[in-house]
């Protein structure tokens, strides 16, 4: 089930309907009833790869902390957890381009018969829940946490619908406690859900009006079929409409999924804080996805050392975490390329920062000032973006045509002459889209500042706030991308 589909408006008032009123007791039941269920519209029969991973992992935990100071069995029982949920993820995910990748090499070899790919429909969802399980096991392990008891629990936990299928990566300690605590909550708390409405009506702008609008020109520009027939601008112009649409529609689903949840009483993470206003690439990996950041922090690079055994193996361990983020957003080399894009990235900012600093003190080029941000700034943001154009690209090859040929011709005419008009998006929806992306610019600003927006929007009088959701609601039904056709846009990370 799709946050911007018909049926998502019917399913989440009927979900808050009967939490509101049924025995506090109930609650977390109730919660599980939903979510399995808001995941089996989707594929009634993976559900069972949901269910096969909570039940390893829970039993799992029992046994980690039931082996007590025998580190042997501790160490066995969570690398069998380890083995059977990232076996699971690696055959529906990575399955396919494992087999085609030696397909390609093997070419080179006469009388090698291909081997037949497997072919599966990758699970929805199935890098976050499975990040999110084994994350559980690993705070087990460590000691961090106690193994939960209640299966049913457990099994919320790792469900939860708001943030089941595209994130946030949540920790146990944090949503566990909040779910487990359910019951205690006073759902009656006009001013949380005024503020998780607002966070919802803003999450659905984001992706139906801007990201879905985005999408459409973009589409056009990387069409494997007919991308080129441009050039120059034009491949700049979509390569950054790409970067606002997949921002937008991230951020947007989290924006719905943490404003649903707090509507229910449980607060989960922001995974976004205004990347796009970053000043470096660490800056923008502490912004974007910051609950994979995170992840991959405290679970791959501080076990493989961290930064504690020189500088060589600390850049060494950043490029890992980047190829395996890479390889974690998608089953194709060009995903990989894009993860050692930014592992490259990270590590010259850093290995070059001391020598920059230096380079500045003796030009006495003053750093805090407002023109070297917002140089900094665009500086970060153009190495993102064209980063992304390898992301969206349907290979490298594709990727390589698109850069090479965004430099090979200047044709600035394409902003006057309507050519940005027959790529799918007429004047006015083109229109309606740059002044979309200005707000959502000046909401980012704000945010950067340290804004509360929700807070300030609690605190305004009643008959503010129905103005607000009534002018929102009607904007997104006016403004929203539909068509005579129409179908839900699906959010992009579902794919990952």
């Amino acid at each position: 089930m799709l946050f911007n589909s018909f049926s998502f408006l019917i399913f989440f008032p009927v979900v808050l309907a009967v939490l509101f009123v049924i025995p506090r007791k109930l609650r977390y039941i109730w919660l599980l009833v939903a979510s399995y269920y808001f995941y089996m519209c989707w594929n009634v029969k993976y559900v069972l790869l949901l269910f096969g991973t909570t039940a390893v992992t829970y039993l799992a935990a029992l046994l980690i902390e039931k082996a007590g100071e025998n580190v042997f069995f501790k160490k066995f029982f969570a690398a069998v957890s380890a083995v059977c949920v990232l076996g699971l993820l690696g055959y529906f995910k990575y399955a396919d381009f494992a087999i085609d990748s030696l397909n390609r090499l093997t070419l080179a070899f006469r009388g090698v018969t291909p081997f037949r790919v497997v072919d599966v429909l990758l699970p929805m969802g199935i890098s976050f829940y499975v990040f999110q399980a084994l994350g559980y096991c690993i705070d087990v392990y460590r000691g961090d946490i106690k193994a939960e008891k209640n299966p049913l629990r457990y099994a919320l936990f790792i469900s939860f619908f708001p943030q089941l299928v595209a994130g946030p990566i949540e920790r146990a300690g944090k949503l566990m406690g909040q779910l487990n605590r359910i019951h205690e909550v006073d759902l009656w708390d006009t001013d949380r859900i005024q503020k998780g409405a607002l966070t919802m009506l803003y999450g659905f702008f984001m992706k139906m009006v801007i990201a879905d609008r985005a999408s459409v020109f973009v589409n056009t520009v990387f069409d494997p079929e007919t991308y080129g027939n441009y050039a120059g601008l034009m491949y700049g112009v979509a390569a950054v409409l790409f970067s606002i649409q997949i921002y937008c529609d991230f951020a947007g689903y989290t924006y719905i999924a943490i404003g649903s949840a707090r509507v229910m009483g449980v607060e989960i993470m922001d995974n976004f804080h205004t990347p796009y206003l970053s000043l470096n690439i660490r800056d923008f990996w502490d912004r974007w996805h910051i609950s994979l950041s995170k992840w991959f922090r405290d679970y791959l690079y501080f076990p493989l050392g961290g930064s504690r055994k020189g500088k060589i193996r600390k850049y060494i361990n950043i490029f890992i975490v980047f190829l395996l983020s890479g390889l974690w957003h998608g089953a194709a080399w060009h995903f990989v390329l894009w993860g050692a894009m930014h592992g490259i990235l990270r590590i010259v900012g850093e290995a070059t920062g001391k020598i920059r600093a230096k380079i500045y003190e003796q030009l006495h080029f003053k750093t805090d000032t407002f023109a070297t941000g917002l140089w900094q700034r665009a500086c970060t943001f153009f190495m993102v973006t064209m980063a992304w154009v390898v992301f969206r690209a349907e290979s490298i090859g594709q990727a390589k045509d698109i850069i090479k040929g965004m430099f090979s011709k200047y044709n600035p005419w394409i902003f006057f002459d309507g050519s940005l008009y027959t790529c799918g998006l007429d004047e006015k929806e083109f229109h309606v889209l740059i002044y979309a992306v200005l707000f959502m610019i000046l909401a980012d600003v704000l945010l950067y500042r340290g804004k509360k927006i929700a807070e300030a929007f609690a605190a305004q009088n009643l008959w503010f706030k129905w103005l607000v959701f009534v002018a929102g609601i009607c904007f997104i039904a006016v403004f929203g991308v539909y068509g005579p056709q129409f179908q839900a846009s699906q959010f992009i990370y579902f794919q990952f």
